[in-house]
């Protein structure tokens, strides 16, 4: 008896089911990106101008990548600090560290930023004015560039949000490991730092790489500051070329290409270490378990 003829839809449903899923992936971004070049074409975008200046907005790569670099490595620092506040049965540690994590998560970061850039300036003319003799060495500190402030900022404000991160995966690693490292004789600091810790890294580092990426985004922030021209990040740059020459759509788009392109080269290589991290805790069945398997032991 012959088979039933198929309909063109369930062809054509057969026919797609036989091309992969990453060929079907890359024909949307195709799609995606046809799109986006005629919608370039329609708003008549000023290509010349854009070659002319995408060059100067790059620049400020150096300076995006330190504010970031600068927040995260204080970030990672007072996310251990507080993690480490926050599993303590101390009370002072504990309610230090909590108070940290409750302000910066419940403020904006803008605000922090001008907290730090605005603020501490006034706290120390205040000092100044009511203590004449307080030493100069005390009070210059709170005297911060804008990107000071801003690297700063970051750090603080990541920092309170990572710290959550942090703690959970110190407490992902099992209680036998801190119950063995006490029965060898390890004081605290030795059990966290060469037990605990390292196998933490584990957790911490994947949702690190986030924030880190995310921070990288918010450098942009520092802009509102008012930094100097000379250590503009890529954002202020684009504001300055943009508004001189009165081609803000142009500027806006050259710098969000670029804010991508640099997410997307973050993201490889973040996934890339994920792999690496994860490669040890991947079980793979061996020869032996398979054959055992398909002989029912």
């Amino acid at each position: 008896m012959s088979e039933p003829a198929l309909s063109r839809g369930e062809r054509l449903a057969l026919a797609s089911a036989r091309v992969p899923f990453g060929v079907k992936t890359g024909l949307v971004w195709v799609g995606v990106f046809v799109a986006l070049g005629l919608l370039f074409f329609l708003a008549r975008f000023d290509n010349a101008w854009i070659l002319d200046n995408v060059g100067y907005i790059a620049g400020g790569l150096q300076f995006t990548l330190f504010i970031a670099l600068g927040g995260i490595v204080l970030a990672v620092l007072l996310a251990t600090l507080g993690a480490l506040a926050r599993l303590s049965a101390n009370p002072v540690a504990y309610g230090v560290a909590g108070f940290y994590v409750s302000f910066f998560r419940g403020t904006p970061l803008i605000v922090q930023m001008f907290l730090l850039y605005l603020a501490l300036p006034q706290i120390r003319t205040n000092l100044v004015d009511r203590y004449p003799g307080i030493p100069a060495e005390l009070t210059d500190p709170l005297l911060l560039t804008a990107t000071a402030a801003g690297t700063i900022a970051l750090g603080l404000n990541y920092g309170a949000y990572m710290t959550e991160i942090f703690r959970a995966g110190i407490q992902s690693v099992a209680a036998g490991q801190g119950e063995a490292a006490d029965a060898l004789g390890m004081t605290y600091l030795q059990k966290m730092r060469k037990v605990i810790l390292p196998q933490a890294m584990r957790v911490i580092i994947p949702p690190t790489g986030n924030e880190f990426i995310a921070m990288m985004k918010d450098t942009a922030l520092v802009s509102f500051l008012g930094v100097s021209v000379f250590t503009a990040e890529m954002f202020r740059r684009s504001q300055l070329v943009g508004k001189a020459d009165f081609k803000n759509l142009e500027a806006y788009v050259v710098v969000a290409g670029l804010y991508w392109a640099l997410t997307v080269v973050f993201t490889f290589f973040q996934a890339r270490l994920e792999r690496r991290l994860a490669s040890g805790y991947v079980r793979v069945p061996t020869a032996v378990g398979r054959t055992r398997g398909g002989a029912g032991v």
